[in-house]
């Protein structure tokens, strides 16, 4: 460790490449230092989702100027950074491959410790750079393109435990799909929130999966099919489909779940802080729902900013540096890129 870091908390370069976006953090503890982002969604766009090597190619183009970018809007060389870490799963197998070997590269070159993380933990922690330290335990809820979870976080750094997950389609997947149908661009999650403005939640009846079954687990793919089968059934009898009013019901029923598991969630385990994390956080609707049953039952809420909610590097930095504090065992030059890595399993 440097000397800077013997006095202060450690500084942390983090890099996430799960998907579509390069990002790159630096951290100072749960200081944010600077958060950089270069995106292909464009690139994605036409095809209407992520294209894995489309994906894959982005994140080797990117990752050396996203780097030099972060450590400039730092104000920082390599020479200041204490650890690297990075996100080694779950996420698109070749994209992690790009971030896994740079960051295997960045540690050795720079002789400091490597961190492969979860990414679904990073979610967690990167709260920490806007509320403060997690309080012990928590519960939070992350939903995003390829996952909509339910965690009992007894303590980020260590232990993070499945309360419920998805049994098919993921939140933000049932947002891109349904987005599709009615005709708004990708990704679907910001142009049905903004569509939703404009229309009723309670225009259309649409179902609510798994809404009363005792789990805490989710399911979209039912209420997908059904925004389908009730659009196609419009456009069918030559009648105008609502746009706003579909999207405005679609988004409450989703919505609705989410809450109520999570709530459920917090009275079995008797916990009152929850959490939502992931780039469906940054849903409007799902914000003011959670923040209005949360008043209602007593539990505290903590949502990140929306741009600490969507995948970055700042989220792996943050996850790295409690790991780094809590004298976690670094990981070696070894560990793999894990596209189905378990949410129990923290770090590699």
């Amino acid at each position: 460790m440097s000397e800077r870091s013997e006095r202060d908390e450690p500084i942390v370069l983090g890099i996430e490449t799960s998907c579509d976006e390069t990002g790159v953090g630096i951290v100072r503890g749960h200081t944010l230092l600077a958060n950089t982002i270069a995106s292909s969604m464009d690139e994605h766009a036409r095809f209407g989702g992520v294209v894995p090597e489309v994906a894959s190619r982005a994140h080797l183009e990117a990752m050396t100027p996203t780097v030099e970018s972060a450590l400039a809007a730092a104000g920082l060389r390599f020479s200041d950074i204490d650890a690297v870490a990075v996100t080694a799963g779950p996420g698109l197998a070749g994209a992690l491959l790009v971030g896994v070997a740079a960051a295997k590269a960045y540690a050795l070159g720079l002789g400091v410790p490597l961190y492969g993380v979860n990414h679904l933990a990073a979610h967690v922690a990167v709260d920490q750079l806007e509320h403060g330290p997690l309080p012990k335990p928590s519960i939070a809820l992350l939903v995003s393109g390829g996952h909509s979870s339910l965690l009992l976080v007894p303590d980020v750094a260590r232990d993070v435990i499945s309360l419920g997950s998805t049994v098919d389609d993921a939140a933000g997947e049932a947002f891109d799909k349904v987005a599709r149908v009615l005709g708004l661009p990708f990704p679907g999650g910001p142009h049905i929130d903004r569509a939703a403005r404009e229309g009723a939640g309670t225009a259309v009846a649409f179902p609510r999966g798994k809404y009363d079954d005792g789990t805490l687990d989710f399911s979209f793919s039912g209420l997908k099919t059904a925004v389908a089968r009730w659009v196609e059934a419009r456009e069918a009898a030559g009648e105008p489909v609502p746009v706003a009013d579909v999207a405005a019901s679609f988004q409450e029923a989703v919505v609705d779940v989410l809450t109520r598991k999570a709530l459920q969630a917090c009275a079995r385990y008797d916990v009152k802080d929850l959490l939502i994390g992931g780039g469906v956080a940054a849903n409007s609707r799902l914000r003011a729902l959670a923040q209005e049953r949360c008043d209602a039952a007593g539990v505290r809420l903590r949502v990140p900013r929306p741009g600490l909610c969507t995948d970055n590097g700042a989220m792996v930095a943050t996850l790295g540096a409690d790991l780094v504090s809590a004298g976690v065992t670094p990981s070696t030059l070894e560990i793999p890129a894990d596209s189905s890595l378990p949410i129990t399993v923290v770090n590699v």
